[in-house]
């Protein structure tokens, strides 16, 4: 059973990547972009991992990213095979706190300059929350701090208007916890009812190698750079069959 604990949950597992694994990936990553690669993958880049239904790509992206950023959908497969196998080491660091989770999504590469950072947001359990796969969680994983900024957040809030009707006694048929509530759609700044609505910000600077979780139903967020770059891989972790 999905739990709503999953989705609203914050975690971390330190050294998820070894020095000598976020060398590799440094290293491939500097190698992957060239100066055309960064220009096409950056202010050149006319879509997003993100969308609104709705909006164009150009105003998602002017929504979640207002000042841009790096952003690699498709990383280098040496890259992918390094994540995925920390990944399956972390497996069971993962199931104590997010015990639903049985997969992981192919991981994208951002990167932040002065200035850039994403807004606040949820990901969103799925599009249809009752089929399959289930998005549990966020990962996030730096490979390179910036000097200063940059900082990952998350936003609690106990306001009624990010959620929609709970699921109640129906959830156990769907393979939720009992009591289930799902957040509303569309809860990005795009929709004035979400960036109007108090929410209370926990800042965080983790130490690179560490790998962060956030619940799919939870803000999360960056603050802009101030110097230097901040370079990181995400990725999604999901329920991808009945978990039992």
């Amino acid at each position: 059973m999905i739990h709503i604990a999953e989705t609203v949950g914050v975690g971390s597992i330190e050294d998820f990547l070894r020095p000598e694994e976020r060398a590799r990936l440094t290293s491939v990553m500097n190698e992957f972009l060239t100066e055309d690669a960064r220009a096409r993958f950056g202010n050149q880049r006319t879509s997003s991992i993100h969308e609104i239904p709705g909006h164009s790509h150009e105003e998602a992206m002017a929504v979640y990213e207002p000042a841009g950023r790096v952003e690699v959908p498709k990383i280098p497969a040496e890259a992918e095979d390094v994540l995925q196998h920390a990944f399956q080491r972390a497996r069971r660091s993962l199931s104590r706190v997010m015990p639903s989770i049985n997969s992981c999504r192919p991981w994208t590469y951002v990167e932040y300059g002065p200035g850039q950072h994403i807004t606040g947001h949820l990901d969103g359990i799925a599009p249809d929350p009752l089929a399959w796969p289930r998005q549990v969680a966020g990962i996030s994983v730096v490979i390179e701090e910036p000097e200063a900024g940059g900082e990952f957040y998350v936003e609690s809030a106990s306001s009624d208007r990010l959620w929609s009707t709970p699921l109640g006694t129906d959830a156990e048929n769907h393979s939720y916890a009992k009591g289930m509530w799902i957040a509303h759609d569309g809860a990005d700044h795009s929709a004035d009812w979400y960036a109007t609505m108090p929410r209370t910000r926990w800042n965080v600077v983790p130490a690179p190698g560490t790998a962060l979780l956030y619940g799919s139903q939870l803000t999360h967020g960056t603050e802009p750079v101030i110097r230097g770059r901040a370079k990181k891989f995400i990725s999604w972790l999901i329920a991808e069959k009945h978990p039992g």
